[in-house]
């Protein structure tokens, strides 16, 4: 369940009474991981995984009524906005448009005197980031290869009188980080006190247009001596995709990355256990291998493979509780890394019937309880649209093979209607060996094409939008979910 995704009245999911009124439910239903997309600012395409900053955090998820309880706003400030003509669509313009300005009518009330605002200030955790938005609301908003000097390499007394004059703006940001915080260890120590730990999603590459590639380090990224990319990151042709994801991010420079013993990672993956219990890492396997595509090409079909860190960054970590990603092309390198680290891989549903019986998402075939089992991710299609997208001879065998999985497993086979059938899935998945399950919030109220979250290799209104509104969450759906959790033994 993406924080985005959540009921509220401010036209997104917040950190408010909508995300704590989840928590109860997952409680009712008998879970114990409430999984969320990246919590970081949207970026292109209004995806969370091409952000301006890698340990950001998305103002649009700051709740409007909980900063009325403190004292900050007024209701009548923010309660008659037109946030989106859909309640179940995200309208990320007038996001765009209408926070910014109700937060700084907050921030306005805001006793800067705080010693816990002192703190927050002195430690700079989000200073560069908060310099770094200031500068692009100057600048329209273009990426910061196009900004004029000294802004755009960072550099001379002329950015130092810059952060002078624009300290009130500057701290606005570092404001909006500041809330976030303290609303979301709030709502994280609800989920606690209700025995359910929230597991976050590092996106494995930051954007091209960001402020690691700006300020921190542009040194551990391969671009050219304008700050361009001079590769750009995606993977190959694969099950989500024919031309491959052409996805545009820097590569990282992984000799430089090393000569420091991977302190970037570490830190980023520190702070990453800061805000979650459990974190899952996309695109896991370019830890072992990556994809690098020319900087002019126009698809992921041009590229080559090249070898990462491989299991020596991991070194530095420490025992973590991570997810590996490690979907799309996997091979026995991936495979030796995943067993080395002992981080449990993911194992997704709907790639399960194609037809080869040694396929290694048959729940028959989940053999070893390290890892993840997924009906499907966010970027797959519900699974109801899976189904019913299916022609008639698919359908038919799917149904054969689903019936098959399901007498090994002694789950009862029901498929009268396709709300039966996404249970009998369900509880399939349930029954694995796996240690954990992860079922999206559209599956488990079997939500057809409408509710899917993400198309890969696609921009369009329809991607990272969907939402759930408050009678979803019924209790009957709750229980049969804790029925379930019970009867094996979850």
């Amino acid at each position: 369940m993406p924080v985005s995704s959540l009921p509220s009245s401010q036209g997104i999911g917040t950190l408010g009474k909508g995300a704590y009124a989840f928590v109860d439910w997952l409680e009712s239903a008998g879970m114990h991981i409430w999984q969320v997309l990246p919590l970081l600012p949207t970026g292109y395409g209004d995806s969370p995984y091409q952000s301006c900053a890698s340990d950001a955090l998305n103002h649009y998820f700051i709740d409007f009524e909980l900063l009325k309880e403190d004292g900050l706003l007024e209701e009548n400030e923010y309660a008659e906005i037109d946030w989106s003509a859909d309640e179940r669509r995200v309208d990320y313009g007038k996001q765009f448009a209408c926070k910014i300005h109700v937060l700084k009518q907050a921030f306005a009330r805001f006793d800067r005197k705080d010693k816990g605002w002192a703190a927050f200030l002195k430690k700079g955790k989000y200073a560069d980031y908060a310099l770094f938005m200031t500068l692009k609301t100057q600048f329209s908003y273009a990426p910061w290869t196009d900004w004029a000097e000294p802004y755009k390499n960072c550099e001379g007394k002329g950015l130092e009188s810059y952060i002078a004059e624009h300290q009130e703006e500057i701290e606005f940001w570092q404001f909006t980080q500041y809330v976030f915080l303290k609303q979301w260890n709030a709502l994280r120590d609800y989920a606690h006190e209700k025995g359910i730990e929230i597991m976050g999603d590092m996106p494995i590459y930051v954007a091209s247009d960001s402020v690691e590639t700006w300020k921190y380090r542009r040194d551990l990224f391969v671009l050219d001596g304008e700050g361009n990319l001079a590769l750009k990151a995606g993977v190959p042709p694969d099950a989500f995709s024919e031309d491959g994801q052409l996805w545009g991010n820097p590569i990282y420079d992984w000799e430089k990355m090393k000569a420091d013993g991977y302190a970037w990672w570490k830190e980023r993956i520190d702070y990453a256990f800061e805000l979650f219990d459990i974190v899952r890492i996309d695109h896991f396997r370019a830890f072992d291998r990556y994809f690098v595509i020319p900087a002019e090409a126009e698809t992921a079909k041009e590229g080559e493979w090249v070898d990462g860190p491989k299991s020596e960054l991991f070194k530095t970590w420490g025992k973590r509780a991570i997810v590996a990603e490690d979907l799309g092309i996997i091979d026995d390198g991936v495979r030796a890394l995943l067993k080395e680290t002992g981080y449990p891989g993911m194992k997704v549903f709907v790639f399960a019937f194609d037809g080869n019986p040694d396929n290694d998402y048959l729940p028959s075939n989940i053999t070893d309880a390290n890892c993840v089992v997924y009906t499907g991710t966010h970027d797959n299609d519900t699974l109801r649209s899976f189904i019913e997208g299916m022609d008639e001879a698919q359908r038919k065998e799917f149904e054969k093979e689903l019936e098959n999985q399901c007498l090994q497993a002694d789950v009862p086979y029901i498929t009268e209607t396709i709300e039966d059938e996404c249970k009998t899935v369900i509880a399939l998945v349930m029954s694995t060996k796996a240690n954990t399950v992860i079922v999206p919030m559209h599956d488990v109220l079997c939500f057809g094409e409408e509710a899917r979250l993400n198309e890969p290799s696609t921009v369009s209104g329809k991607n990272w939008t969907f939402r759930f509104t408050v009678e979803d969450f019924g209790r009957r759906k709750a229980a049969w979910l804790k029925t379930l959790t019970e009867e094996y033994d979850r």
